[in-house]
């Protein structure tokens, strides 16, 4: 078996989605046991890592025994021994960032959104196309453990017909006066690329529909709750965007659905995520880790609510939970893995940079649904 090296260049390498779950969790795990089994050879990442902070790249490389970095992106792009080029830079700057990796060779894998909308997306799938170069999109919440659960059993017809579901997610993000936001300030700004529904709902379409079918039509209403944060450097700013939002979403196969996300609720429900879905058959809901079901034969028979007395009926004790049936892989790992080996053998890759660009869609005719206050369509993107 003969092992080969993939060089990667990894820009945006000092963030934290970057340096933790696709350096420390995906890549560097890969390289450590030896690379990936692609057909009869095994590849293994050469890192290239891009950033601002010249300190922070250099702390990383170290801790990490990464050889390569640079603050400068085209010295970066300009190398030849790195046929991948990975983005997990600001949003804002994604467009140009793949649009200079294409332009250089590279073949090209993008953090979410791929890029602000569907028609920059689109001018990006076709130049990748027209020079021959691999492209995918980061499509992880589908492989979290409470979501695998969830597929296993739509595989199995555990639900019967679909009828519902509702996704929740999100907790209280402090506006930074009395306790530090925790999330960073350009999530809040329309200027950087903000916006609660553009940065959380291109998740929400590859989850939906992988697992319970295509998006008809959806109808939004979002708003901002907290009007003013302060940002890193202590000072006061409007916020201009969205910080929450509620879709009402009708999938092809006739089921409706709700999608509630907040950066201003408080949780108390059984994870910071919960989807459940509901079927002719049974139903289930999923958290990030755990999953619960109750079948149809399992099904209490609840008549009527009790208005004079609490008759303290316990409703989650009669849900099992649902046990795991493979290992565990952290899913930015199996994105990662899923794309060298596209790129090295031409294995199939469902989550290409055209599956990106249906997810931005999501998030944009949501935001047509508010502006216009009716239900938008999901048509097919013309690619």
């Amino acid at each position: 078996m003969a092992v080969k090296e993939i060089g990667i260049i990894v820009n945006g390498a000092t963030g934290r989605i970057a340096s933790t779950q696709h350096l420390a969790n995906a890549l560097l795990p890969i390289r450590a046991e030896g690379g990936l089994t692609a057909g009869a050879d095994r590849i293994v990442p050469h890192l290239l890592l891009v950033g601002r902070n010249a300190e922070r790249l250099s702390e990383i490389t170290r801790t990490h025994d990464i050889d390569r970095w640079t603050t400068d992106l085209d010295e970066a792009l300009a190398q030849p021994g790195f046929p991948v080029f990975f983005d997990a830079a600001a949003t804002k700057q994604r467009v140009s960032a793949l649009t200079k990796a294409i332009a250089a060779g590279k073949h090209i894998y993008s953090e979410k959104p791929v890029a602000p909308s569907v028609a920059e997306g689109l001018s990006l799938l076709r130049a990748a196309r027209s020079r021959g170069l691999k492209h995918g999109a980061v499509e992880d919440k589908i492989f979290l453990p409470g979501l695998q659960k969830l597929a296993a059993l739509a595989k199995q017809r555990f639900f019967g017909r679909i009828t519902g579901f509702a996704l929740e997610f999100g907790w209280w993000v402090f506006d930074g006066s009395e306790r530090l936001c925790q999330r960073p300030s350009w999530n809040y700004q329309r200027s950087g690329g903000g916006g609660l529904t553009s940065d959380i709902y291109p998740h929400w379409r590859y989850v939906i529909e992988g697992l319970l079918g295509p998006i008809h039509r959806v109808a939004t209403a979002a708003t901002t709750i907290v009007p003013e944060r302060v940002d890193e450097a202590g000072k006061r700013y409007s916020v201009d965007v969205d910080d929450t939002s509620a879709t009402l979403v009708e999938l092809t196969n006739g089921a409706v659905g709700t999608i509630r996300c907040s950066w201003a609720t408080r949780v108390r429900r059984d994870d910071l995520l919960t989807l459940q879905v509901d079927g002719t058959g049974g139903s289930a809901v999923a958290g990030l880790h755990r999953c619960w079901m109750q079948s149809a034969s399992d099904t209490p028979a609840i008549r009527h609510i009790n208005p004079t007395i609490d008759v303290g009926a316990d409703y989650c004790g009669e849900w099992k939970e649902v046990t795991a049936t493979s290992t565990y892989i952290n899913p930015y790992r199996i994105g990662w893995e899923n794309f060298i080996r596209h790129v090295a053998m031409d294995a199939p890759l469902v989550s290409d940079l055209s599956a990106g660009i249906r997810d931005v869609q999501l998030a944009e005719v949501c935001y047509r649904s508010v502006s216009e206050q009716k239900w938008i369509t999901l048509d097919e993107v013309v690619n």
